[in-house]
C-alpha cells in the first residue's frame, strides 16, 4: 500500500512511522524546507553575533507523555539525556509557589500542597477539598463547564498562582474560556498516572533534534521518502478509491516515478490547510459527505504563543524554569534558563501563552517584567517568535473533527477529536492511531 502524508510535523512523523511499521510505502510532503511543524528548530544570532539554534516556541513535556517518549526512543533519542526531568514546580522568583516532592501519587501532590510556600492554610485546605471532589467524581464535569467555573471553590491566590498558570500552560487558553473537562483529563493523567507522571520534562536539545529530525532519518532507513518545500495544492480522487497528490510548485504530481497515485492519504498539516484540501475534494468529486468535516476543521479558533528570547552575560536563574506573575503589563507566565538546559549561558526564554498584541510591544513588556520580577535590567532581545496559530482555543463543549474523513482519507494532529488539548502528546497519539484506520 502506498501512503501519502501531508505535513512533517510531530503528528505527521508519528503517522509516517506507524504506517511504515505496518509495512506501507510512505511519502511525506512538507511545505516548509524543514521538518517539525509548529515545534521545530530555528536559527538565530546572539547580540555578540554568535550563531545559536532556538525553537519556534519554548515547549514543556511531562512524564505522562508516554507516546512521545516511546517514539523518541524508537528513533534513537534517549529521553534521559535529551530532557531534564524535574518534579512539578510552579515556583516564583521570590520562592513562593508549589513544588512537588519525588514521591508516588497522591503523596507527592498532598505533601507538595501542604508545604507550598506563600499559601495560607485556607488556600491549602480549599485545594485539597476541591481536588478530592474532582477525584471522587472521576475527573468528570459537564462539557459546558469552564476551568474558572470548575475552580470556583478555590481562593483568589490559588487561581492566580496555581490554576491560571497551569491552565494556560496546558491548554493555552485563559481559565475563564478553557474547557474544564479537558483540564481535568490533563490533571488526571499527570497527577494520577503513576510515579513521575507529573514531572516536567524540559528539552535539553532543540525541538528538531528531539524528535522530527531523527524521525526523518528513521523513515529514510525504512524505505520512506520526505519531499520538503512542496505545498500540496489539491488532492485528486482517482478510480478505484485511490488519490493523486498535486503540489503547488507544478501542476503535476510531485512524487517520483509513479507514486503520484496513492492508496491512502493522511492529512497531518494544520487544521486550516486540511480544511482547504478536504473542501477541494468535496468540490472536485462532488463528495458532499466531506463538507461537514471541512467545515468543522475550518471553524476552529486559535490562540497565539509568543516566546521572547533575551540574553545578558552571567545571567542565571535559581531554577531552570520559574513561574512569573502575569498581568496585562507583564504578560509572560514562565521563564526558562537555557544555560541550565542546552548550555547557552545567559540566554532566557520568556513564554507568553494566549498572547495578544504587537510583537515589539510584547517584547518590551517582557523586558520590563524581567527587570521588575527578576531584578535583571541588562537583558538584550535576541529573537521574539510569535506563533499566531499555535494551538486551537480549547473551549468548553468544543466539537473537534474526527480522524476519519472519507474512505482512504484520514487526518491527524493535535486538533483532531481526542482527550488532550493542543500538545505534542496529543499530536503524536493521533499520528500513531491514524495508521490503524481504513
Amino acid at each position: 500500500m502506498k501512503v501519502a502524508i501531508v505535513g512533517a510535523g510531530w503528528a505527521g512523523m508519528a503517522a509516517a512511522i506507524a504506517h511504515a511499521q505496518a509495512g506501507r510505502q510512505v511519502t511525506v510532503f512538507e511545505a516548509a524546507r524543514t521538518v517539525g511543524g509548529r515545534a521545530r528548530a530555528v536559527p538565530a544570532v546572539q547580540p555578540d553575533d554568535t550563531p545559536i539554534t532556538l525553537d519556534n516556541g519554548q515547549h514543556i513535556l511531562i512524564g505522562a507523555y508516554t507516546e512521545s517518549l516511546r517514539l523518541m526512543r524508537l528513533v534513537g533519542v534517549n529521553p534521559d539525556t535529551a530532557l531534564l526531568r524535574l518534579p512539578l514546580t510552579l515556583q516564583f522568583p521570590d520562592g513562593q509557589g508549589l513544588q512537588l516532592p519525588d514521591l508516588p501519587p497522591p503523596l507527592d501532590a498532598l505533601l507538595g500542597i501542604v508545604h507550598a510556600k506563600g499559601w495560607s492554610w485556607r488556600d491549602k485546605l480549599a485545594l485539597l477539598r476541591t481536588a478530592t471532589a474532582w477525584q471522587l467524581r472521576g475527573f468528570r464535569c459537564e462539557p459546558t463547564t469552564s476551568v474558572a467555573e470548575l475552580c470556583a471553590p478555590l481562593t483568589p491566590r490559588l487561581m492566580a498562582e496555581f490554576i491560571d498558570p497551569l491552565c494556560v500552560s496546558a491548554l493555552n487558553t485563559p481559565a475563564r474560556e478553557a474547557s474544564g473537562q479537558v483540564f481535568l483529563r490533563v490533571l488526571q493523567d499527570s497527577l494520577f498516572s503513576g510515579r513521575g507522571g507529573s514531572n516536567l520534562l524540559l528539552p535539553r536539545a532543540d525541538l528538531g533534534a528531539l524528535f522530527p529530525e531523527p524521525a526523518a532519518r528513521w523513515l529514510g532507513h525504512h524505505g520512506g521518502t520526505i519531499v520538503t518545500g512542496q505545498r500540496v495544492q489539491r488532492l485528486q480522487p482517482q478510480p478505484g478509491g485511490r488519490w493523486q497528490v498535486v503540489c503547488a510548485s507544478s501542476n503535476t504530481s510531485a512524487a517520483n516515478s509513479s507514486p503520484d497515485v496513492f492508496d491512502h492519504i493522511t492529512l497531518a498539516c494544520p487544521s486550516w490547510e486540511a480544511s482547504r484540501l478536504v473542501a477541494g475534494v468535496a468540490s472536485i468529486a462532488g463528495l458532499a459527505s466531506a463538507s461537514p468535516w471541512s467545515t468543522q476543521a475550518g471553524a476552529l479558533r486559535f490562540e497565539a504563543i509568543t516566546t521572547v528570547y533575551a540574553s545578558a552575560p552571567g545571567v542565571r536563574l535559581p531554577l531552570p524554569m520559574l513561574a512569573l506573575r502575569n498581568t496585562a503589563e507583564h504578560p509572560a507566565q514562565f521563564v526558562f534558563d537555557r544555560g541550565q538546559l542546552d548550555g547557552t549561558h545567559g540566554l532566557l526564554a520568556f513564554v507568553v501563552s494566549a498572547s495578544d498584541g504587537d510583537r515589539l510591544q510584547i517584547e518590551q513588556q517582557v523586558l520590563q517584567q524581567a527587570a521588575t520580577q527578576l531584578g535583571i535590567s541588562t537583558l538584550q532581545p535576541v529573537q521574539t517568535v510569535v506563533e499566531k496559530r499555535a494551538t486551537f482555543a480549547c473551549t468548553p463543549g468544543l466539537q473537534r473533527p474526527g480522524m476519519q474523513v472519507l474512505p482512504g482519507l484520514t487526518a491527524c494532529g493535535d486538533y483532531v477529536d481526542g482527550p488532550y488539548p493542543a500538545t505534542l502528546e496529543g499530536a503524536v497519539l493521533s499520528g500513531t492511531a491514524v495508521a490503524t484506520l481504513p
